[in-house]
């Protein structure tokens, strides 16, 4: 199997995953354990609250979005981790059951001024519903491998 490396990834470049259906029973095990509030845990609890009924934390469709982009790409690129996540947008609740699909493009690309074997890659990741409405809008750099070690800048 091909790697991914650093020059593999340009500009506008995307890569998609999905759809995956997101369980009630899953979302509410997630919430149970790391994010117990109630319009994670019970219906007419949720239903009291501004999303008006059950929703995913945002924390457990940010790890669903983590296994999908590791599936859609990250598995198979020469991914040394990340420095952080820039910015990170709930934009609609995530009902019991939905479908979502992911969607990784790339933004930009720089090499490492400090490390010759690896460069960053900026990434706009977004999850859609089947109606193609952004659920999340995630902004991050990435760092990868790179093929051939380029000259430190």
């Amino acid at each position: 199997m091909s790697q991914l490396h650093w020059e593999d990834f340009t500009p506008g470049r995307a890569f998609e995953h999905g759809p995956r259906r997101l369980p009630r029973d899953e979302m509410i095990a997630f919430a149970a354990e790391f994010d117990p509030q109630p319009m994670h845990l019970d219906e007419a609890a949720a239903r009291e609250t501004m999303l008006g009924g059950l929703a995913a934390s945002g924390w457990y469709v940010c790890c669903i979005l983590m296994r999908m982009c590791v599936d859609a790409f990250l598995g198979q690129s020469a991914s040394m981790g990340a420095p952080g996540v820039d910015e990170v947008k709930l934009l609609r609740p995530v009902r019991p059951d939905d479908e979502l699909m992911f969607r990784a493009t790339v933004l930009e690309t720089r090499a490492s001024k400090s490390r010759p074997d690896m460069g960053l890659v900026r990434f706009e990741f977004v999850m859609s519903d089947m109606q193609g409405r952004q659920a999340v809008v995630l902004i991050t750099s990435l760092m990868i491998g790179r093929r051939q070690k380029g000259d430190a800048a």
